[in-house]
């Protein structure tokens, strides 16, 4: 028989491994709840079946880090401004005792590596907008282990173990085929310029986009070529399918869409119904071709959509319940209603891209605050 002293030590032993086994457990991520949001505007769920999780509130001010993957556009490089821009705004830098920032490039390996450093460094959330969809499953159940929330959002992850914010990619896919299909009502031959290769929102736009043009039960012929979103790119890779092809009837573009327009110009190829972006040159070319045939639609979001990101992880510290999947509302602006100083601005740069608000976020970001950022790492 034991003695008292012993089965108190047993006792003792088995109480500290249930309160071992329970922080373990609740460091492996969130718990399911009841929906909705407390800012339930801000945070529509993807669908009706989507999961809403609660995180354990944790003590603020908090350290946030950014690991993105590819810069190599404006896109990007604006996102990174705005990013840090919206940290700076004092109702949120209040919240955030330090603020990291990484961009690593096209190498899925570093950026699963800048995350790794993130939580062995004790980062409380990390965004991330990512390089793969799939390949990040290893860093995830680090995280996950760790009780660091990650926040995807643009090029998300395919696990329901991160926090996801995006648009419907695979919508503007649809959006620029149905321009299509309604200005090319007998079908026709199109350039389709699209982003890097293996990245999230490359793959949806380009299945949303061929999925609308099958099913119109039209002959297509599409002509695909790697823009990386970028105008230089974009530019290039076009002026090379018209030297080769000679005549597009149209033409789908995920960025990049600036230079695809000067490619026209400078090939002297007629203008054309054009699915594209929402980069501020194209829309102000839109404005001004579209007596020439430039028939346009503009459809994406902004790169605010990363202050969403880092509001999103700053809530989900704080303890508030989130939808597992956040999905944002897209921006369209097709003609003839291009307005300048509404939806397009001819005193801003080519590369800026509009759609610096979400209002039912209460996110603004004005140019001069993002304009007044870099894109460095820091």
């Amino acid at each position: 028989m034991k003695s008292k002293f012993a089965r108190g030590a047993v006792a003792s032993a088995a109480l500290s491994f249930a309160c071992a086994w329970a922080g373990a457990a609740a460091a492996d991520g969130p718990q399911i709840v009841a929906g909705p949001s407390a800012d339930a505007k801000c945070y529509a769920p993807w669908a009706a079946d989507t999961k809403f999780y609660q995180y354990p509130a944790k003590k603020g001010p908090y350290r946030i880090a950014i690991a993105n993957g590819y810069i190599a556009n404006s896109w990007r490089i604006q996102m990174i401004k705005t990013a840090k821009a919206y940290a700076s705004q004092p109702a949120v830098a209040a919240n955030i005792k330090e603020f990291k920032v990484v961009s690593v490039g096209e190498d899925v390996a570093a950026q699963i590596s800048a995350i790794n450093n993130f939580i062995d460094s004790g980062y409380d959330a990390i965004v991330i907008d990512a390089n793969n969809p799939e390949a990040f499953g290893a860093v995830i159940k680090r995280a996950k282990a760790a009780g660091i929330p990650l926040i995807a959002f643009d090029n998300v992850l395919n696990s329901t173990d991160v926090i996801n914010v995006n648009v419907d990619q695979v919508g503007i896919g649809t959006i620029q085929s149905k321009w299509l299909i309604d200005h090319l009502p007998n079908g026709g031959s199109i350039v389709e310029v699209r982003g890097p290769a293996g990245q999230g929102v490359d793959t949806d736009r380009h299945n949303g986009l061929h999925a609308g043009l099958d099913a119109s039960g039209k002959k297509w012929n599409v002509t695909e070529v790697v823009g990386k979103w970028d105008d230089a790119t974009a530019q290039k890779v076009v002026a090379d399918a018209i030297a080769v092809h000679g005549h597009f009837d149209g033409i789908a573009a995920q960025g990049g869409d600036t230079g695809v327009v000067q490619a026209l110009i400078d090939a002297k190829h007629p203008f054309v119904p054009f699915a594209g972006e929402t980069e501020n040159g194209f829309r102000k070319a839109c404005a001004a071709h579209e007596k020439d045939g430039l028939l346009c639609s503009s459809a994406g979001t902004g790169p605010a959509q990363v202050a969403v990101a880092i509001k999103t992880a700053l809530d989900v510290l704080a303890g508030q319940v989130i939808p597992q999947a956040v999905k944002l509302p897209t921006s369209v602006t097709t003609a003839p209603d291009f307005k300048d100083g509404e939806n397009f601005y001819s005193n801003q740069s080519d590369n800026f891209f509009v759609g610096n608000a979400f209002p039912d976020c209460k996110i603004n970001i004005n140019a001069l605050e993002i304009m007044g950022k870099n894109e460095k790492n820091e």
